[in-house]
C-alpha cells in the first residue's frame, strides 16, 4: 500500500463517524438523500451513496431519524429528519467531538 494509500484509508476512518453527526445535524431540516449526499460534500464530509443510504436506514431504525414520503413531484422522495433522539444523541455527540478536539490541541506536535 502507497503511502496516499494508507493516508486515504486513516482520513476515511475519522471521517466515519463525523459523517453520523453531520448527518444528524443536518437533518434537523428535513432533506432527503442525494440532497443530503450533496451538502454533505460542500461542507466537507464527502460521502458515497453506498455509505449514504445504509447509514440512514440504520439511523432510522435505531430512532435517531424519522422519514415520510414526499409525492408531490413526480419522483416520489423519502424526506429524514433527526427524531427528539436524534437531536439529544447530536447534541452528545458534538460535546465529545468538540472535548476531543481540545484534547488533540493540547497534544505536543513535532514542527
Amino acid at each position: 500500500m502507497s503511502e496516499t494509500e494508507i493516508l486515504e484509508t486513516h482520513l476515511q476512518e475519522l471521517r466515519r463517524g463525523t459523517t453520523v453527526l453531520a448527518c444528524l445535524r443536518l437533518l434537523e431540516t428535513p432533506g432527503y438523500g442525494y440532497g443530503l449526499l450533496e451538502e454533505l460534500g460542500k461542507r466537507g464530509f464527502p460521502t458515497d451513496a453506498n455509505t449514504l443510504y445504509p447509514l440512514l436506514r440504520r439511523l432510522e431504525k435505531q430512532g435517531y431519524l424519522t422519514s415520510e414520503w414526499n409525492t408531490d413531484e413526480s419522483r416520489p422522495r423519502k424526506f429524514y429528519r433527526t427524531s427528539d433522539a436524534g437531536l439529544r444523541l447530536a447534541g452528545a455527540l458534538t460535546d465529545d467531538f468538540r472535548a476531543i478536539a481540545v484534547a488533540i490541541d493540547a497534544l505536543p506536535q513535532e514542527k
